[in-house]
């Protein structure tokens, strides 16, 4: 199976987490799924421009990237984040290649909105780099980081770079491994599946905000861009991808209807 997995860089951020995490995607790759992961780093971010004496500023939930942000997102996302995977990755056994969507023009974007600054929509996905690597036992790890003919470099939200690269690659399952339990409904229960048309009451209503309204914005592009399963699940929890994959009821499992 083409398979697709979305790693929260909150569940990057501690060594165990990240062990645990490298250790089921190296299985996933062993029992011979096709495999790609696409990570985020925000709240590695945060901390290393708060180090350096430089508020981060949001509109919207979006990082708001000025020049020396677009430093740090290079040496950030594309280089310690990364490499610290693909590295876990590799003690588990798994061939893991770092990229970013600068690579091969993997992911091209183009900016969002001048206000903030070089923040980007991805525009375009150019898979061939994913499958010629995950045809061949490899795994690609990819930063959110896109760029774009003219050289720009462009901070790309990190749900919207792993639905452009699932769509393009064609990935069968999607796994958002995240933060929380799962999609929570109003009456603050996890919801084990959901519609399309549930996840856009839950956004219209209130109910859905933040970071949710955002990955359940990214589930639905995924499955109307033909991916067939989108879950989000908690990245937390011992061996969810193993049950996620085992077809386990855990975290919420996205539907068309």
């Amino acid at each position: 199976m083409k398979l697709l997995v979305k790693l929260g860089g909150t569940l990057l951020d501690a060594p165990e987490s990240r062990a645990a995490l490298a250790a089921q995607l190296a299985a996933a790759r062993a029992a011979g799924h096709e495999l790609v992961v696409v990570h985020g780093g925000g709240k590695q971010m945060t901390r290393y421009l708060t180090e350096r004496g430089v508020e981060s500023r949001f509109v919207n939930g979006l990082r708001v990237t000025t020049p020396e942000t677009v430093d740090a997102l290079l040496k950030v996302f594309a280089g310690t984040v990364n490499h610290e995977l693909v590295a876990e990755l590799g003690r588990a056994g798994a061939l893991a290649v770092g990229l970013s969507g600068i690579d091969s023009f993997l992911a091209e974007a183009e900016q969002m909105d001048p206000a903030l600054g070089a923040v980007g929509r991805v525009t375009r996905a150019n898979p061939a780099i994913l499958h010629l690597l995950a045809a061949n036992g490899y795994v690609p790890v990819v930063a959110c980081v896109a760029g774009d003919r003219q050289g720009r470099i462009f901070n790309v939200n990190a749900d919207q770079m792993a639905v452009a690269c699932a769509t393009a690659f064609g990935a069968e399952q999607l796994v958002f491994l995240t933060d929380v339990e799962g999609v929570l409904d109003a009456a603050k229960q996890v919801r084990p599946v959901l519609t399309a048309a549930e996840s856009r009451a839950l956004i219209a209503d209130g109910v859905a905000t933040g970071g949710m309204q955002a990955k359940l914005n990214a589930a639905l592009a995924a499955l109307a861009g033909g991916v067939a399963a989108v879950r989000i699940a908690p990245g937390a929890a011992p061996g969810i991808l193993d049950r996620v994959l085992a077809g386990e009821p855990a975290g919420t499992r996205m539907v068309t209807s």
